[in-house]
C-alpha cells in the first residue's frame, strides 16, 4: 500500500504501508517506480492504471473492472472529457458508494487473475 497518509492495513507478512510526501501524483509515481512486470495494481486512478499497463502491470479496479491496453484509451478519453466537463462548470457527479456486487466482481475478476496467472506460470 503506497499513499501519501497513513493507511490502517492488516496484518501480514505479505502487506506494507509506504508513505511518501504529499503532492500531485506522488503516491502514483512511487507505485509505478516500484513495480514490475506483472504486479497487480488496484485502483480507479485511470492514468495510473494507464502507466501501469505500459510497465506490464495488472489493474483491476476497486468494482471489479479489469484495465487492459485494449480499453485504457477509452477509458483515457472519457476521462478527460468528463475532467474537461467539470472544468468547464458543468456537474457530472462521482461513482457510487461501493456495493455487495461490486465487492463480488473486484473478487471474481481478482480470482480470475490469479488463477490465470497461476496456470501459467
Amino acid at each position: 500500500m503506497i499513499a501519501n497518509q497513513q493507511v490502517p492495513i492488516p496484518r501480514s507478512p505479505h502487506i506494507r504501508m509506504i508513505q511518501v510526501a504529499s503532492g500531485f501524483d506522488i503516491a502514483d509515481e512511487e507505485i509505478v517506480k516500484r513495480m514490475e512486470p506483472g504486479d497487480l495494481v488496484v485502483t480507479s486512478d485511470i492514468p495510473l492504471a494507464a502507466d501501469a499497463i505500459d510497465k506490464g502491470g495488472f489493474v483491476l479496479s476497486p468494482r471489479g473492472e479489469r484495465f487492459t491496453k485494449d480499453n485504457i484509451g477509452a477509458r483515457l478519453n472519457m476521462r478527460d472529457f468528463l475532467e474537461s466537463m467539470r472544468a468547464s462548470g458543468v456537474a457530472t457527479g462521482g461513482p457510487p458508494a461501493l456495493s455487495q456486487g461490486d465487492r463480488k466482481a473486484f473478487a471474481d475478476q481478482l480470482d480470475k487473475l490469479l488463477s490465470r496467472e497461476r496456470r501459467n506460470a
